[in-house]
This record gives structure tokens, sequence and C-alpha cells, in this order.
């Protein structure tokens, strides 16, 4: 129903930019919130940024002021700007789309990865 592919990751210096790009096909609602989640190994897969109906967008506390989420009005992409990176935010960045209703309710890309080194 729902795919979701990312691009745009890789090695940057800290301090540095990054922007990635999720595209999107398939089939979505008014109601769908759309977000980035980031994930090291080992660890939790946390959220990074949302945007939801009416481009109502929320950030976890790490990425204010330093992340922006957007997407187009088909929705058919999603960016991600990360701005003055750090060696911390280095993790594979995820996109996913949240349904509420529905048989599945959690779509995801498969990921990319972002290094940034100090």
């Amino acid at each position: 129903q729902v795919q979701l592919v990312e691009s745009g990751g890789g090695l940057v210096q800290a301090g540095g930019s990054l922007k990635l790009a999720c595209a999107t096909s398939g089939i979505f609602y008014s109601s769908d919130v759309m977000g980035w989640y980031r994930q090291v190994p080992g660890n939790q897969r946390v959220l990074v940024a949302t945007i939801a109906t009416g481009e109502k967008t929320d950030y976890a506390e790490f990425a204010e002021g330093r992340f922006t989420v957007s997407r187009d009005n088909g929705k058919t992409t999603m960016w991600l700007q990360m701005n003055a990176l750090r060696p911390e935010d280095t993790a594979v960045y995820y996109c996913n789309v949240r349904r509420k209703f529905g048989s599945k309710l959690d779509y995801w890309g498969q990921g990319t990865q972002v290094t940034v080194s100090s």
C-alpha cells in the first residue's frame, strides 16, 4: 500500500549539513503522520521529527533548531534538512508513515546511514 525509499545519507564532518529525502508511493490519507526516526545499533529507534495535517511539525529535543522536516503538497517526497550536525547524530535514519486506521498502522523505509565525523 505504501512504499518509502530514503536517500541522501552519507559522511559529513561535524558542523556540516545533510538533506535526507523520502520518496513515497501508494495511497495516503489526510490523517497520516509522516516522520523521521533514527537508530543506533543496540539502541531503540527514536523519533526525530514528524509532519502531520496542516503541516504541523514536531521535533525531538535534540533536533529542535537544527533539523527541519518538510514535504511537498502531494506527499510524494518528505525531506529532513539537518544542520550543525554532531557526531552523536550518527545513526541510520528511517522514514515512517503512521496511520490511524487500517490493518497496518506503520510503514518504514529501508533506512539511510548518516555518519558525522568529529
